[in-house]
């Protein structure tokens, strides 16, 4: 196969999965939207009719009228918990707001056995599903008469299993009797029964293959549900992970993100001043710049490696690098954003270049910064995973890698979970470090 027909096939799967997503989209936005319509209505006969808001003639597009809704946040985050806690099963939630769930318990099911003379005979298998870990016993079942015996099966929830029912039969393949029907349904190589229970198909070699029904449900090694994780959560802070607390690993974390982006920021936000000011400066740094600027922290790794070591010099370096480009871009952009006006009417007051610099130049551009700022600390811990998988022996991303590697989900979405938590935190300090240094942001 050519390479374009490979790339092809990759696209019409991303397209196929794109598609198959579309409906759980909908659905999201459809909810987004009925929870503003409803509290639009309430808002509406809680509200006096003749405030300030009500008065005002013109709300679409006025930057002013366009704030973050705190109900909105409140309730985003506890849908988005909801839909966690409904497609895992979680204990803390009703019953009626699960997902339908995968079959646990007894079944059965009938299969018909064709002779090579045409002789059929039926027999019965039991099947118990049972959720992974769990106890359980065997089924006993009476064999029964004829060739055709009666079987029983046990089967670990969200799995399937191949069962030769004719293993214990009188008459088998090597007597040219096979399966023809499961529950009065005639079954060929390579179809399938549904069942009450999942569904029954058969191999080409005419085996019978049992799948019992895994509903919307994710498996908990894929997705543990919420309890799961705040228990691991408290486990780990009381016990620590990896001969190391909680508090230890999230400290290196953030002792990492911050030395690697202050480092960048000095140096990036004198570098985009520089770019911004002088001609020579631009033409020299912009090439490197925006050569740099795409090429993702990840790609940077095995030279860190070569050049810095495995140390900690080597993970504030692979931090650096991602802050330092975004930093350098923001200052350029800051500097160049800076109203002519405002340059020309310093001049006319006699402001020298130092003054037009120090009371033109930095306060208008210090929006821009503010806003690379957030984003260079976006990318820093977005990085620091990848900053900690060379040989790194505490902090989150550590924790989230060594989880992966034995599957143990829920540490890995705790490690998810609390670096975003941290750096939520972080940016809203940025926020109002922001509101405090620049107040006159947004005022022209």
């Amino acid at each position: 196969m050519t390479l374009l027909g490979e790339l092809w096939e990759e696209l019409v799967e991303v397209l196929l999965t794109l598609v198959s997503a579309i409906p759980y989209v909908i659905g999201y936005v459809a909810l987004i939207l009925l929870t503003a319509l409803i509290w639009r209505l309430v808002k509406r006969v809680l509200t006096p009719k003749k405030d300030y808001v009500s008065l005002k003639t013109v709300t679409f597009g006025d930057e002013s009228a366009v704030v973050s809704n705190n109900v909105a946040s409140v309730v985003s985050i506890v849908f988005l918990f909801v839909l966690w806690g409904a497609f895992t099963g979680s204990k803390l939630l009703p019953g009626f707001l699960h997902a339908p769930g995968p079959f646990i318990g007894d079944a059965s099911f009938t299969y018909t056995v064709t002779a090579a003379d045409g002789a059929t005979d039926d027999a019965t298998v039991a099947v118990r599903v049972y959720p992974n870990g769990a106890d359980v016993e065997d089924i006993t079942i009476e064999p029964g008469e004829g060739f055709a015996k009666n079987d029983a099966i046990n089967i670990v929830a969200y799995r399937s299993s191949l069962f030769r029912v004719d293993e214990n039969d009188e008459l088998g393949r090597e007597d040219e009797a096979f399966i023809t029907a499961v529950d009065g349904q005639a079954l060929e190589s390579g179809g399938s029964v549904a069942m009450d229970f999942g569904r029954v198909s058969m191999t080409p070699r005419g085996t019978l293959n049992i799948y019992p029904s895994t509903g919307w449900q994710m498996e908990p090694i894929w997705l543990p549900p919420p309890e799961a994780v705040w228990s691991r959560l408290v486990e780990i802070a009381d016990t620590g992970f990896r001969n190391s607390t909680l508090w230890e690993h999230l400290g290196f974390s953030l002792f990492r993100v911050i030395v690697g982006f202050a480092l960048g920021a000095a140096v990036g936000i004198p570098l985009g001043y520089a770019m911004g000011l002088s001609n020579w400066f631009r033409g020299w740094f912009d090439p490197i710049v925006e050569f740099m600027r795409p090429v993702p922290p990840l790609a940077l790794i095995p030279l860190v490696i070569i050049w810095a070591g495995i140390g900690e010099v080597g993970k504030i370096i692979l931090l650096f690098l991602a802050a330092l480009w975004i930093m350098a871009i923001a200052a350029r952009s800051g500097v160049s954003g800076v109203r002519i006006s405002k340059v020309h009417a310093a001049y006319s007051l006699g402001a020298s270049k130092w003054q037009i610099m120090r009371f033109v130049i930095i306060p208008n551009s210090l929006p821009e910064i503010f806003t690379g700022a957030r984003v260079a600390m976006g990318v820093c811990w977005g990085t620091v995973v990848a900053a900690e998988l060379v040989a790194a022996e505490k902090g989150a991303g550590m924790m989230i890698m060594t989880a992966s590697k034995f599957q143990n989900t829920d540490i890995v979405l705790m490690g998810i979970i609390l670096i975003g938590v941290i750096g939520f935190s972080i940016d809203m300090l940025m926020r109002q470090a922001e509101k405090w240094l620049v107040p006159w942001k947004g005022k022209g």
